[in-house]
């Protein structure tokens, strides 16, 4: 299985694709980062990836695997990442 690409490999292949500095580039990759930290609360779309959204989770019962006893988890707002279908179907294969 391949490496995952670095921030400066995705910075350099931006740079190179639409002819910017690669310090342009990370402002770039920065900004929109940034962008979807402030809008993940109202749910944040990029465009054919996936969208950011605040999801608020119920108090629930779970177990301590390691010795069985009961815990309560208190209820809690979690961020998620859901994929758009159009990533999905050109990462997997269309069935």
């Amino acid at each position: 299985m391949a490496k995952a690409l670095t921030k400066s490999q995705i910075t350099a292949k931006v740079a190179e694709q639409f002819s910017l500095t690669k310090k342009t580039a990370a402002e770039v990759l920065d900004y929109i980062a940034k962008l979807a930290c402030e809008q993940a609360k109202n749910s944040f779309t990029l465009p054919g990836l996936g969208k950011l959204v605040l999801v608020n989770r119920k108090a629930r019962i779970g177990r301590n695997p390691s010795t069985g006893a009961q815990i309560k988890i208190p209820a809690k707002k979690v961020v998620k990442f859901r994929v758009a279908k159009a990533a999905k179907d050109a990462i997997l294969g269309v069935k």
